[in-house]
């Protein structure tokens, strides 16, 4: 099994692994079919143009490239890429100057964790020139809620400001149907401080789900405020918008990806964001870098992607997943460390602000 997931059981010779390492590394730095005189010249191997070729068709046989009906060259399909990543590939950690440049960019931040979060996106696309994603941190299962009050604002919307662990601040915006009074707001924040300060947010939104569910007539006017406020404040709470992303645009650089209906169903993914956040929430507890080259995905909108996520953790627990999105026909040796090193930074500085 690769350090990177899904494993490989087929075996080829070494001819044909130097073969296919040279026709996925020609294609990924020049975007091109590759044909048999290149590789016959780029290998260093001695062999004749007859004998790549015939090692080629095996390759292809076997569904490790595949030849455009344009091109005499082969391309390297989605099962080359992931023999490549876990057998073949050499990664190449960031150079010093690099890494010293991701730590200025961390250190420079304030200490709201949504501000790291945007740093470390905005960092994987700019090293990396593709597309960077960050969930934002998920609460450990022993985060409790300390505090909440609302403050009203203007056309039904109302301002929750959440007190977590004792420590952390998050503000919420939620839309409503009707308006609250300044003492309905107060009192209701009142009935759920002193219901549901200490518990932790799971159980706060077991709770409230179970309390929703009682008969509204066993409710009187302050308890049905309360939780109707609190449902929307939890309801909304861990929603799309738990993804920050960055750099979409560079993708538009990339010819395989710049057909026109692709790139709007792919930008509305980036939009919507649910399919990205479950994809992300699969390596929440992985260790280490996790690979999703092409459609092992799960989802045909990334079908001509790969994915490169990390877990990132605070105080030893995973709470969150970053990575970026791109190309099959990305730089793996450059942008795997460069994953890897944004996360364990990622995580560093929420528990330095912590």
């Amino acid at each position: 099994m690769s350090p990177y997931g899904y494993a490989t059981d087929e075996q080829l010779s070494e001819r044909a692994q130097l073969l296919l390492k040279t026709l996925i590394e020609n294609y990924i730095r020049e975007g091109q079919p590759v044909g048999s005189r290149t590789l016959s010249r780029e290998s260093g191997l001695n062999l004749s143009s007859a004998t790549v070729r015939n090692v080629v068709a095996d390759l292809e046989e076997h569904g490790f490239v595949a030849s455009p009906h344009t091109s005499a060259g082969r391309v390297p399909t989605d099962k080359g890429y992931r023999f490549f990543v876990n057998t073949l590939l050499r990664v190449q950690p960031p150079g010093e100057a690099d890494v010293q440049a991701l730590q200025r960019a961390f250190e420079s931040q304030s200490e709201s964790p949504k501000a790291l979060v945007a740093t470390a996106s905005q960092i994987l696309s700019s090293f990396t020139r593709l597309a960077g994603v960050v969930m934002l941190p998920r609460h450990q299962a022993r985060a409790a809620l300390s505090q909440i009050e609302f403050l009203g604002l203007s056309e039904n919307r109302i301002l929750a400001i959440l007190v977590i662990d004792g420590r952390e601040v998050q503000n919420r915006i939620i839309q409503l149907d009707r308006y609250y009074s300044p003492d309905q707001l107060r009192r209701a924040a009142n009935y759920l401080n002193e219901n549901f300060r200490g518990r932790s947010l799971p159980e706060v939104k077991e709770l409230l789900v179970a309390q929703m569910a009682e008969t509204r007539e066993l409710m009187n006017q302050l308890m049905l405020d309360a939780v109707t406020l609190a449902g929307r404040v939890f309801g909304e709470g861990e929603d799309d918008a738990d993804v920050v992303i960055a750099g979409e645009t560079n993708l538009m650089g990339f010819a395989e990806l710049s057909n026109v209906e692709r790139l709007r169903k792919l930008f509305e993914a980036f939009n919507e964001k649910r399919d990205i956040l479950h994809l992300l929430d699969q390596s929440l507890h992985a260790e280490g870098v996790q690979i999703f080259i092409g459609h092992e995905s799960g989802y045909t909108i990334l079908d001509d992607c790969t994915v490169v996520t990390a877990p990132y953790a605070r105080d030893s627990e995973s709470v969150g997943v970053l990575g970026v999105i791109g190309p099959t026909r990305m730089a793996y040796e450059r942008v795997i460390p460069i994953v890897d090193l944004t996360a364990r930074l990622l995580g560093s500085a929420l528990k330095s602000r912590s």
